[in-house]
């Protein structure tokens, strides 16, 4: 981060997809991607469509690996059983689910993550990974069209996708 005169330096970058019109703040190392990214998960589609939010999704990516994101919102837990359903034998997964889970247990937050973090463990940042293919292909073969149709199908299967009981 880079203070100038006390203040953060920040530029606006347009990602719709969330919504319509959404924004994040990049500065230096740092993202506050608003409800387009968090981490092991994205935002709904809120007014926004699928091909906006993998585009946006796609640019976050793109940014230097070692760049800390800071998302709107603690989603981190239910994010990361979605992942688990989505992509079981992800072992970077596995120990960020570790490491979220002692932090929240003492009262700390998961956040923040990073491009690189996100890269290796979130599955709509992994459409093309083979896991993710095969899982989305038991729900739907119109998923396997291209990164798009996998993206959309993976997105629906999340607005559906309920923890499981303990």
């Amino acid at each position: 981060m880079r203070l100038l005169d006390g203040k953060l330096d920040l530029c606006v970058m347009e990602v719709p997809g969330h919504t319509e019109t959404h924004i994040a703040y990049r500065g230096e190392g740092v993202l506050f991607p608003g409800d387009t990214l968090f981490s092991a998960g994205c935002g709904r589609l809120l007014g926004g469509t699928a091909a906006q939010l993998h585009a946006s999704l796609n640019r976050l990516a793109a940014l230097p690996e070692q760049t800390r994101v800071y998302p709107t919102h603690e989603y981190t837990l239910a994010n990361l059983a979605f992942a688990r359903a989505v992509e079981p034998t992800n072992g970077t997964r596995d120990a960020w689910q570790a490491t979220v889970e002692s932090a929240r247990a003492a009262g700390l937050p998961s956040l923040p993550t990073t491009i690189a973090l996100e890269r290796a463990i979130n599955p709509f940042l992994r459409v093309d990974e083979p896991a993710i293919v095969a899982a989305l292909a038991t729900r739907s073969t119109d998923a396997l069209a291209s990164p798009l149709a996998r993206f959309t199908a993976l997105r629906a299967w999340k607005d559906v996708f309920r923890l499981p009981s303990a």
